[in-house]
């Protein structure tokens, strides 16, 4: 049985738990956070959703394949390795850019290592979540 208080509920949350995430994943590129955290509270959204209004409805607002987010993820860390042995340092060096931006700070390579991460945490999860056989 479908609460129709904890939809409501969850219409609202996911949009703030989304941004939330994104914040994390942001944060963690210069204090605690990261992209295995905001990966995970991301999945906890959806997963939030999925109880809240069952899979089918999850799958509308959530129509991408799991696997591609796992593939995409696993070439950006892989990819922010290697940065640094296309620049002719050792491997896995962080590469720093030039510019500040104002919420994130200078880029790096650890923040593309971080998007890969959080892409892998969010498709193995939510591929997790989509094959359990939740009780209607």
């Amino acid at each position: 049985m479908i609460s129709i208080i904890l939809s409501a509920a969850t219409r609202i949350l996911l949009p703030i738990l989304l941004l939330f995430s994104i914040f994390m994943l942001v944060r963690g590129h210069q204090e605690p956070g990261g992209g295995f955290v905001g990966g995970l509270i991301a999945s906890m959204a959806f997963a939030l959703y999925t109880i809240s209004n069952g899979i089918t409805h999850a799958r509308i607002i959530f129509p991408f394949n799991t696997n591609l987010f796992i593939i995409i993820g696993l070439f950006l860390a892989l990819l922010s390795g290697c940065l640094s042995i296309f620049l002719g340092k050792p491997g896995f060096t962080i590469i720093w850019g030039q510019y500040d931006f104002p919420v994130i700070g200078p880029l790096s390579s650890a923040l593309l290592f971080y998007i890969g991460v959080y892409l892998v945490v969010l498709g193995v999860s939510t591929s997790i979540i989509f094959t359990l056989k939740l009780k209607q």
